[in-house]
């Protein structure tokens, strides 16, 4: 197994899955790493909701491509690319996306990340659920599986969350589409560090880096 730097420095997002089964003892061990996450006032009031029933995944999927159809594809056809990426690869992208969205249905497992946050969440409520969920994104790559943290369900979040069969009261973050990638893993491509990284004030370049 690959060491915890390479891990990170080596996950990417895998939209590009295979359909064939993966594990239990998989999953529960992503499940296991998620729930060793800190959130807030250690509350844990995070619940994992796991889909592997293709009649859920199709009901969820109609509102995550029409999520794409609507924003996310015009979107990517109309933006410039991000700082350090050539618009060929900001292409390739869009490509990757635009298969996910088609074959979202068809990654073995999902992992639903949801808050017991009820009727009214606050800005905060993320703080408790997104470390656990790239807990799970890391576990994942750590085991050989693919994934990639998509919220784009949230566009529909009413719809979605129902064909979920959420109950009142709680709200789902994150969705993980988990599988076996067809692609490779890493390294990722993030621009220098000494571009994003100041000290002490805003603007004014961190020396270490």
């Amino acid at each position: 197994m690959p060491d915890l730097f390479e891990i990170i420095e080596s996950t990417r997002a895998m939209r590009r899955l295979k359909p064939d089964p993966v594990p239990d003892e998989l999953i529960a061990k992503i499940l296991r790493a998620g729930s060793c996450a800190p959130n807030g006032g250690n509350t844990q009031k995070w619940r994992f909701l796991v889909i592997k029933d293709p009649q859920i995944k199709k009901a969820v999927q109609v509102w995550y491509k029409k999520a794409f159809d609507e924003v996310i594809g015009p979107r990517y056809l109309t933006s410039a690319p991000p700082p350090g990426v050539t618009k060929e690869r900001y292409l390739r992208q869009h490509t990757a996306v635009e298969y996910l969205t088609d074959h979202f249905h068809e990654a073995p497992v999902w992992i639903v990340a949801c808050l017991e946050d009820g009727p009214n969440p606050n800005r905060a409520a993320g703080s408790s659920i997104y470390p656990a969920v790239q807990n799970m994104v890391l576990a994942a790559r750590a085991l050989g599986l693919g994934t990639t943290l998509t919220t784009r369900h949230l566009l529909y979040e009413k719809e979605a969350e129902a064909a979920l069969g959420l109950p009142s009261g709680v709200h789902s973050y994150a969705i993980l589409p988990i599988g076996y990638p067809m692609g490779k893993f890493g390294p990722v491509g993030r621009g220098p560090l000494n571009e994003i990284v100041y000290q002490d004030r805003w603007g004014e370049p961190y020396r270490a880096v």
